[in-house]
């Protein structure tokens, strides 16, 4: 097992990265206010694995509150926040009482954003089964539901006590959900981390054969570079945002195309693509630091063409965005490849034509 900290003061917590963490009942115990748990999962996940960590809390004296949700992003919505909300109540869950989150990151962020809310916040750790939650949406705070005119706009930022990312998790993660996860560990390497993009371009291979080591490697990476920029700023005042490269697109393609139908990882990937081709019309990379980022996308099995929803529905899109600042859309954008900058002066023409020419059937 490996641990880090994610740097916040007060607020600090750890992250344990390692296989079996779901029968380390030791790992939890230290952050409950009182033995008494509700867990949180969905349909996918609950199946497999609520019942081993259900038995791993239960063994160790902790009364576990099971709360079953219905799969999918289609489902990140103020009716399934709800049922969380009814299961809790009903159950006369108090303010000590600690939320888990078991799943993926729409579990992970309905639950937090469920534990932010639920008597003014109670306590909530997060335990995340997929690629891209135990990389990037399980650190950090950001916590939401989706709306029907964009994604994430109502949510909170609300910091776990814990994350535990069990390795194990991944080997029933299917194929395209590990596709979507390596959308976000490919990022930290092109936003600040040039070495280890260096390494994922000699690894790919090994991460999408489920290679044990290079996993757990590129989990670690991915979370020390995460945890490095939110202990840096956690509110996304600065540097944070660089966290977001390709989300501005990505949310778009994902809230055109009907939340579910592309995977957010696969949003990320397209997005980021529309990301460097507006870059590249700037000056700022080469057609070649193009072709390198597309290439490695598509060894992770990721869509690296935008659908093309018309260059008009992009922008309305993109124009209800968390990153919109003064009426103007901020864009995270290549300085070079394995450095980005936020800007809001992408020019309008240039941005159009990446819309209009940089996008495809659709793809995911």
């Amino acid at each position: 097992m490996q641990t880090l900290s994610v740097d916040l003061g007060d607020r600090s917590y750890p992250i344990h990265i390692g296989a079996g963490l779901l029968d380390r009942a030791d790992l939890i115990l230290p952050h409950l206010a009182q033995k008494r748990v509700a867990i949180v999962t969905n349909t996918t996940v609950g199946p497999l694995y609520l019942d081993r960590l259900t038995a791993t809390l239960s063994n160790a004296g902790v009364e576990v509150l099971p709360i079953v949700l219905p799969d999918g992003e289609v489902y990140k919505n103020w009716e399934t926040l709800n049922l969380v909300f009814d299961a809790l109540l009903t159950s006369r869950a108090e303010r000590k009482t600690t939320l888990i989150a078991l799943g993926g990151g729409v579990i992970g962020d309905i639950t937090g954003y469920a534990a932010a809310s639920y008597q003014r916040g109670v306590p909530f750790i997060q335990v995340p089964t997929t690629l891209l939650a135990q990389v990037d949406s399980s650190v950090g705070g950001k916590t939401g539901i989706n709306h029907p005119l964009g994604k994430n706009m109502i949510g909170a930022f609300y910091q776990p006590k814990v994350v535990l990312a069990d390795t194990d998790t991944l080997k029933t993660l299917p194929e395209r959900e590990l596709s979507a996860g390596l959308a976000e560990v490919i990022k930290y390497g092109l936003i600040r981390d040039l070495p280890f993009l260096d390494w994922l371009e000699a690894n790919m291979d090994k991460l999408v054969a489920r290679d044990a080591g290079a996993l757990a490697y590129a989990i670690l990476r991915s979370c020390e570079n995460k945890a490095e920029v939110v202990a840096a700023d956690e509110r996304e005042s600065g540097q944070r945002a660089l966290l977001n490269l390709g989300h501005t697109f990505g949310h778009a393609i994902e809230t055109g195309m009907g939340y579910g139908n592309w995977l957010h990882g696969e949003g990320v990937s397209a997005g980021t693509m529309l990301a460097a081709d507006l870059s590249r019309r700037m000056g700022n990379i080469t057609q070649a630091d193009v072709d390198r980022i597309d290439a490695l996308f598509k060894r992770a099995n990721l869509p690296t063409v935008a659908p093309s929803l018309g260059a008009d529905a992009y922008l309305s899109y993109m124009g209800v965005d968390k990153k919109v600042e003064a009426g103007k859309m901020r864009f995270v954008l290549f300085r070079k490849v394995g450095e980005c900058y936020v800007t809001a002066d992408a020019p309008a023409g240039l941005l159009r034509e990446t819309l209009m020419n940089a996008t495809g059937p659709a793809q995911g």
